[in-house]
């Protein structure tokens, strides 16, 4: 991922990748956090825990098709003051969270954090790379996915221990107040960045003309509704099928984090010399992970080290697309990486409306079955992407 003199910051700052990689942090565990409260909040309106599920899913959904055209919309506005505007959005949005008045209030606040979350994750990969010190920009991706990897371990389980101490809203404070610190550090870390290859709308049509690049996107949406089937009720799983106490379960969680930690960097040390093995070897070990779930689970161990597998894999999946779309589409990064984060969105509630089904139709314990089946037709796409001639293209400068 080599950036030419005019695109990096002179010398590179690691202050701005770091508050970025938290920014990610925060962003992420907003977007998941509801999962830890879901009870808490219909306790409040007075509404089952599984009609409140809808923020997630609401919240996805916004993502998924406002990426685009909200990053169109921006693509002239330098992106420090584009940054802080959006930070600032993402602020009052917590603001209204914590004194919502009714549901539907809260709603419209995520609406709001939605919006600014779209336009964050379709900016802010180029920028971690165009921030970074020379020649470390795998390692200031690696960072930004160890921030959202971070969102994963720490942000979900703390966000429901200060939600079950101080109550919900609390939690919605305590990450408005977060952001708040993060916008300053920005503010005062970050050089003026004029808009650089972000792309226009002309660039959907030199993409489809980039067959690599297509099917990175058909892989993002293949695998990542995989991983949610499963993932978005592994709670449920390991109480309810494993019979997991609470604290094996929240100690699952933790690890399936930590493996992320590990995922980024691996991925920050060989992703760049072995560009042909990450996306297949990250795809195969997650549907591994999956379809062993089930069959591990009357040994803790057993799953701990699926969990280890499958929070590695996720993690090495998800650097290795994200990196590979700047790749395919350098001379429009903000676009690509705006529908990147789309389908992603589009994975994320595909999955856990399938997840949902599947644990209706045919029982909570077929989750990773389903998943792993998913992401068995993932790792043939694969292999057959990192064979083709245009999946390494040289670097547009």
């Amino acid at each position: 991922m080599s950036a030419s003199p005019s695109e990096t910051a002179s010398s590179g700052s690691w202050t701005a990748v770091i508050a970025l990689a938290f920014a990610a942090f925060i962003f992420n565990t907003t977007e998941f956090v509801p999962v830890a409260l879901l009870s808490d909040i219909g306790k409040t309106f007075s509404l089952a825990a599984t009609d409140v599920g809808i923020m997630i899913t609401l919240y996805a959904w916004v993502v998924a098709p406002i990426s685009l055209p909200i990053m169109l919309l921006t693509k002239n506005i330098e992106r420090r003051s584009l940054l802080i505007c959006l930070f600032m959005v993402f602020i009052v949005s917590h603001i209204l969270s914590y004194f919502a008045w009714s549901f539907n209030t809260l709603l419209l606040s995520r609406i709001g954090i939605a919006f600014s979350h779209a336009l964050f994750w379709s900016i802010t990969a180029s920028l971690a790379v165009r921030v970074a010190p020379k020649g470390k920009e795998f390692q200031a991706l690696g960072l930004l996915a160890t921030g959202t990897a971070l969102a994963m371990v720490l942000g979900i389980p703390f966000g429901r221990m200060v939600g079950e101490a101080y109550g919900w809203r609390n939690t919605f404070a305590l990450i408005g107040i977060g952001a708040s610190i993060v916008c300053l550090i920005l503010a005062k870390t970050l050089p003026i960045l004029p808009s650089l290859n972000s792309g226009s709308l002309s660039s959907l049509k030199q993409f489809i003309h980039r067959p690599s690049l297509m099917m990175v996107f058909a892989l993002t949406i293949i695998v990542i509704s995989a991983q949610f089937t499963a993932y978005s009720y592994i709670e449920p799983f390991s109480l309810n099928i494993a019979a997991f106490s609470s604290m094996q379960t929240t100690t699952l969680l933790l690890i399936f984090g930590a493996a992320g930690f590990l995922g980024s960097y691996l991925f920050g040390k060989f992703g760049g010399k072995y560009p042909k093995v990450a996306i297949p070897l990250s795809t195969a070990t997650l549907a591994l992970s999956m379809l062993l779930l089930l069959p591990v689970s009357l040994s803790f161990a057993g799953v701990s080290a699926v969990c280890l597998l499958w929070g590695m894999s996720i993690i090495g999946f998800s650097l290795a697309l994200q990196s590979k779309t700047l790749h395919l589409a350098s001379d429009a990064t903000d676009v690509a990486m705006a529908i990147y984060s789309g389908l992603y969105n589009v994975g994320i509630g595909g999955g856990a409306l399938l997840g949902g089904m599947v644990s209706v139709h045919f029982g909570l314990s077929y989750i990773g079955v389903i998943g792993g089946i998913i992401a068995v037709i993932g790792t043939l796409l694969a292999l057959a992407l990192v064979q083709r001639g245009d999946f390494n293209p040289p670097m547009a400068h």
